[in-house]
């Protein structure tokens, strides 16, 4: 059985039942938007954060969810694709998930619009249902995802990057809507304020090992075979690469910083970073964060009682940082 499959287990009839809400919550009385959001809907990931929504509230509730938790799982699911459609856009990326991006099929214009639709669909949904508590924990996580990539823009110019400033971007990047998730969860249930704060906690922490899992990707893996090169050629600046600067000579870091700025598209010169970065045990440095990131999320969970959806979220930190894609 696949790892997402086992994951899935304990949370298969919410997550089906889940499916069928969602796709209501998206209908509209426009014939457009809804031809194209029945391509957005059938274009699914993994749901992770769903699922995510629906363990923590079955751990900390005996089991149990209720509506709220349905319309949390919603809320989320609506504002991620909203800042994924947006993202496109931003990016001029014309695939996602190996299909077609919605700005690709429907120009930029209309991908704006739909994007705006699916936040305010989202809003709406918790509004129209007092859920003013969950509300707030998903206005938190847009507004910190929005600084995140302004910070990430902002610092991606002049490469002045410590390791500090990198952490305060993906914690609001990635981090923040993995955390918003788990918060969610838990408080569809009406669990206690600290049970709220400690998983929104843990899944901060899970959001930081996988997005620094993302950066290890760059420099190739088994499963991939070649290094990708991509976040240097975007000019990104990842863990490994800040700290190969933040350890070389100033010869190597003049370098270092010269060929991220100036020469990102130059195949050979990428290829001699990732070198001189792997040289420089960049990779070790951040494989070594990532699994300290690891720790602390699984310790957190130790905290709760024995069970299948507690048993179903370790094996979910386990497989962020395994991941082969």
């Amino acid at each position: 059985m696949k790892v997402v499959s086992k994951i899935k287990l304990p949370i298969e009839e919410e997550m089906e039942l889940f499916e069928k809400k969602f796709s209501e919550s998206m209908s509209t009385k426009v014939a457009l938007f809804n031809r194209i959001t029945h391509y957005v809907v059938n274009r699914k990931g993994k749901q992770m954060r769903p699922m995510f929504v629906f363990l923590i509230a079955k751990m900390c509730n005996e089991g149990k969810v209720n509506e709220r938790t349905y319309r949390g799982a919603s809320v989320i699911e609506l504002i991620h694709t909203a800042t994924l459609v947006h993202d496109d856009v931003v990016d001029d990326s014309n695939r996602r998930r190996g299909f077609f991006s919605i700005n690709a099929l429907w120009k930029n214009k209309i991908a704006v619009l739909v994007g705006d639709y699916l936040l305010s669909k989202g809003l709406l949904l918790s509004i129209d249902n007092d859920d003013f508590d969950l509300l707030k924990i998903i206005s938190v996580a847009v507004r910190e995802m929005s600084e995140g990539e302004l910070l990430q823009i902002e610092k991606a110019r002049r490469l002045d990057i410590t390791e500090e400033v990198y952490f305060n971007i993906i914690r609001q990047k990635t981090a923040t809507l993995i955390a918003a998730c788990c918060a969610m969860g838990a408080q569809s249930v009406h669990a206690k304020a600290n049970d709220v704060e400690t998983l929104r906690k843990f899944g901060e922490l899970i959001g930081i090992a996988f997005q620094i899992k993302d950066d290890l990707f760059d420099y190739g893996d088994t499963a991939i075979g070649k290094p990708t090169g991509i976040d240097i050629k975007e000019k990104k600046m990842t863990l490994p690469l800040i700290y190969a600067i933040n350890n070389a000579s100033k010869k190597d870091r003049v370098w270092l910083i010269n060929s991220v700025k100036n020469y990102n598209n130059d195949k050979q010169r990428v290829k001699e970073v990732i070198a001189f970065v792997k040289n420089s045990g960049g990779l070790d440095y951040a494989i070594s964060k990532m699994t300290t990131y690891q720790e602390q999320a699984l310790t957190l969970l130790q905290s709760y009682p024995a069970s299948p959806y507690r048993d179903s979220l370790e094996l979910m930190v386990n497989y962020v940082i395994e991941r082969k894609k």
